[in-house]
């Protein structure tokens, strides 16, 4: 059986804990996020570091290895759409479908020693550019197709959730 495409909205991280990972994006303060990306990536690498790191635990979950591509695909997405915020009055955010990018990329094929490297270097440059934000543009908006406005602040919340999570995942 072929991996189910998450088609949830998942902005109610904003508004209370995550009953899997128990993390609450939405308390998050904004300079502290910095920090949790750096330490979130760091422990990544030692994830993928595992012998078993391409293997799915059941056929309808993404391996280690995939799930770690998603996550650096997921810090160079939002890289992007913290530059568009802060270059942008109010952007539309082109849309992202992480299920068939997994596909196009076949990312239980790639190697996870680029995975760890690309990874890191998508984290650290997602956590420079938002410890440079400076305070007066974090109420600037961007918004998704679906309606969605995220200011500076609640898009850093709103994108922590995902690394954070996704480490839950592979780790559990």
């Amino acid at each position: 059986m072929a991996i189910v495409p998450d088609t949830k909205n998942w902005t109610w991280v904003l508004e209370r804990r995550c009953p899997d990972c128990g993390f609450f994006a939405g308390d998050a303060p904004f300079r502290d996020i910095p920090a949790l990306i750096r330490a979130d990536v760091d422990a990544w690498a030692s994830v993928l570091a595992s012998s078993d790191v391409a293997v799915r635990p059941d056929e309808q979950t993404w391996s280690t290895l995939e799930y770690a591509a998603h996550v650096r695909d997921v810090h160079r997405i939002f890289l992007t759409r913290l530059a568009l915020v802060l270059d942008e009055d109010d952007p539309l955010f082109a849309n992202w479908d992480q299920d068939a990018t997994a596909v196009a990329e076949n990312y239980g094929a790639q190697d996870p020693a680029t995975v760890s490297t690309e990874l890191s270097e998508a984290a650290h440059a997602l956590a420079d550019a938002f410890e440079a934000v400076p305070s007066d543009d974090l109420s600037r908006t961007g918004r998704r197709s679906d309606g969605a406005t995220f200011t500076v602040e609640t898009l850093a919340q709103y994108y922590i959730h995902d690394p954070i999570h996704h480490l839950w995942d592979v780790r559990r």
